[in-house]
């Protein structure tokens, strides 16, 4: 491969990737194929759209928490040269008004720009924006939607999305919000058996759920009374089930609908990694949308 080429370099997992951008293809094609004949402005907008490309294993960012805790969750692949979620967007059929793509790293916002080449019919649609995803999207839902309807794909590298940039995609009540929510890759690793959690992984778990509530939610005591006295407790720790429902109710605290049943996407060996989750903002357009999506979502499980 070109040494330009491996520059482009964009670890990813395995066929879970696969699945999981033929889901969001699915949709971003029922999706335009709907409000086709619609006034809004319809929008694409990738949070971490990395390159355009997919290749090899992605790249983990410097603080994930898996980069250094789970190492044994990584998932080697054959080398291959295939459509990230940016260019699978632009290739959908209608197509957006707009495609918004948000990198934090300055380098690949370059290979980003290289889209406006190899699509030169959507290159004046493309807007490229280098920054801190949740900085740049909860920025960006601040402003005004009556006009705009839009499609959000977060597909971040391990536990980097905050809740407070879920609040601030749903209030805008005009955006259908796909998510990777690092279930068995993040969060089940960092809730210990023993449920003695280290500070900083509090605080990172209390930035993606957006509440303190979830130890008690996650962890309960059990007793068992002994025949001398001094019963016996132990911690028991929540099922991966349990989480997962604990966050698809969060969800539906804030968005007009919300799919039952994510997707599960697992590795090579069954792990689940990611739940695939589905939101949708705006009332009056959410029965089609979870229609849609939970036709797609059956096929991950």
């Amino acid at each position: 491969m070109p040494d330009d080429r491996r520059d482009r370099e964009h670890q990813f997992g395995g066929e879970w990737t696969t699945r999981k951008l033929e889901v969001l293809a699915g949709y971003l094609r029922g999706y335009t194929t709907a409000l086709k004949k619609t006034p809004f402005q319809k929008l694409y907008i990738d949070a971490f759209a990395g390159t355009g490309y997919r290749e090899t294993r992605r790249e983990e960012e410097e603080d994930s928490p898996q980069n250094t805790l789970f190492p044994d969750m990584a998932e080697p692949e054959p080398q291959s040269f295939l459509d990230g979620s940016a260019r699978l967007a632009l290739k959908i059929e209608p197509p957006f008004d707009r495609y918004i793509f948000i990198e934090r790293r300055p380098e690949r916002c370059v290979h980003l720009e290289g889209l406006k080449a190899e699509f030169p019919g959507l290159a004046h649609k493309i807007d490229i924006r280098q920054g801190d995803a949740n900085a740049k999207i909860q920025e960006f839902c601040a402003t005004d939607w009556h006009s705009k309807r839009a499609v959000l794909f977060l597909d971040p590298y391990g536990m980097q999305v905050e809740w407070k940039t879920i609040e601030a995609i749903a209030r805008t009540k005009a955006i259908d919000l796909w998510l990777l929510f690092p279930l068995g890759i993040g969060v089940n690793r960092l809730l210990t058996k023993s449920g003695d959690i280290p500070e900083s992984w509090r605080r990172r778990l209390n930035l993606l759920l957006g509440t303190e509530d979830w130890y008690d939610e996650f962890y309960r005591v059990e007793t068992t009374p002994m025949l001398f006295g001094n019963d016996k407790e132990r911690v028991v720790k929540a099922t991966m089930e349990t989480i997962g429902r604990y966050f698809t109710n969060r969800l539906k605290g804030v968005f007009a609908g919300v799919a039952e049943k994510p997707g599960v996407l697992r590795n090579s060996s069954n792990n689940p990694l990611y739940l695939l989750c589905f939101a949708v903002g705006n009332e009056r357009g959410q029965d089609i949308a979870l229609r849609i999506a939970q036709h797609l979502l059956k096929e991950v499980r």
